[in-house]
């Protein structure tokens, strides 16, 4: 790795896919307040609503994707301001 191009922060990270729990653990600078234990070591964890672990295109299935419930949680979430419009 070539030295100074990466940012003091930049650690082994697990990334989770909360659609199907797998964890594949990889370098990252992105924050994290939350950590997860994974073969007895404890990294920051990022939680991720798609990976190549669920995506279709990599996994050759359709999978029903619940947009439903995310464009409640935005309306609700600027509701005052859409409103006003």
């Amino acid at each position: 790795m070539k030295k100074g191009i990466h940012p003091e922060n930049y650690r082994l990270v697990a990334f989770k896919d909360m659609s199907n729990e797998e964890v594949f653990i990889t370098r990252s600078a992105a924050p994290s307040k939350e950590t997860i234990e994974v073969n007895g070591v404890e990294y920051p964890v990022i939680k991720l609503e798609v990976s190549s672990y669920s995506h279709p295109f990599y996994t050759g299935k359709m999978k029903f994707v619940d947009t439903a419930g995310r464009v409640d949680k935005f309306r609700n979430k600027y509701k005052a301001h859409l409103e006003k419009k």
